[in-house]
């Protein structure tokens, strides 16, 4: 590894776009003061809240009394099923596409203050079974299924009931058809697939590895863009969710609690991030080059109050970070597995 000393661009074959490394701008990425968060009181129900079992939404409509999770279409979908297919393209500058489609809100548990760091795995595991039913049974009719979760104010979550949502869409959006492109353009040149062959990289270095357990890996990917960003990766071959078997979901729902304990650990606040997983699309294509895998982009910079803003260059020029994902991987993996605050 050439010396980080300097400024460089590192290359993401995923995307096809380069990220700036300025790591010399400063030694270290805690730097500064670092304040102490205002912490909410963990309530296990709020009478107010349009998540907790039994309450009623905005909608009007009453949620279950659910004890595990609970999977309901969101009241103010994105997306809609029964829309007119309609296409226009005035020039080539000025083109619509019609597009179906169907959110979900996954509610983790009936607990309202509990994160998925918090809650025991075979809690988690129910999780990830919910992410697995939804991605088959849209799967059926949708193209993409995007499984996400926004956690923290700061990420924009309008509700503080630990949740995620599913976008079933008709079309391929725009990071998943970056990413398909490039591991298909990968697969015809090589025969193997692009993020199994850069995991295997990863594993050999063993530079920015952060947890890791017999079926999964997680690592700051060198490409990473924002300050703490990982990348989840089975080690074999899987091309979505609902081909895992038993043993990878249990020891999925280990390594989940494992990273985001760490997040948790790392400036002793829950951890806000924006997660998702990426898959194979579902249509007739055998799509032998995708391999699963799931994003965590975190904001956060130097503390608890101090996160990473996307502006000025980053949005003009290309992306830039301060840290070297090598030090952030390092700090990651230094830290507890389990939540200690």
């Amino acid at each position: 590894m050439e010396s980080i000393n300097h400024p460089q661009r590192r290359y993401n074959p995923l995307t096809g776009e380069w990220v700036l490394v300025t790591s010399h701008r400063t030694s270290r990425p805690w730097l500064g003061q670092e304040e102490e968060p205002s912490v909410s009181p963990k309530v296990e129900y709020d009478p107010g809240c349009f998540l907790c079992p039994g309450n009623v939404r905005a909608s009007g409509e009453r949620n279950a009394n659910y004890r595990k999770t609970f999977v309901f279409t969101n009241d103010f979908s994105a997306l809609l099923p029964d829309i007119p297919d309609r296409r226009s393209k005035k020039s080539p500058l000025i083109q619509v596409d019609q597009v179906r489609g169907v959110c979900k809100v996954i509610c983790f548990s009936p607990h309202h203050s509990k994160t998925l760091a918090e809650l025991p795995g075979e809690d988690i595991v129910a999780v990830i079974d919910a992410w697995i039913e939804q991605s088959s049974l849209l799967g059926q009719n949708y193209r993409w299924v995007q499984i996400f979760e926004n956690k923290g104010e700061i990420m924009g979550c309008s509700n503080p009931h630990p949740h995620c949502q599913v976008w079933a869409s008709s079309f391929l959006p725009n990071e998943a058809r970056k990413e398909d492109l490039h591991q298909r353009e990968y697969f015809r040149k090589y025969r193997t697939q692009l993020l199994l062959d850069y995991l295997k990289y990863e594993i050999g270095e063993k530079r920015r590895i952060v947890a890791e357990n017999k079926d999964w890996v997680v690592v700051v990917p060198f490409w990473a863009v924002w300050p703490f960003e990982t990348l989840l990766l089975p080690r074999r071959h899987v091309l979505r969710l609902t081909e895992l078997n038993d043993s990878e979901r249990r020891t999925l729902s280990e390594i989940i609690k494992i990273l985001l304990s760490k997040y948790d650990n790392l400036f002793k606040v829950e951890f806000p991030y924006s997660m998702g997983w990426h898959g194979a699309p579902y249509d007739e294509n055998a799509n032998s080059h995708w391999q699963l895998h799931a994003h965590y982009y975190p904001p956060l910079l130097r503390s608890s109050m101090i996160k990473k803003f996307m502006v000025g260059y980053e949005m003009l020029a290309e992306p830039q970070r301060d840290i070297s994902p090598e030090a952030a991987a390092e700090k990651l993996h230094n830290l507890a597995k389990e939540r200690i605050f």
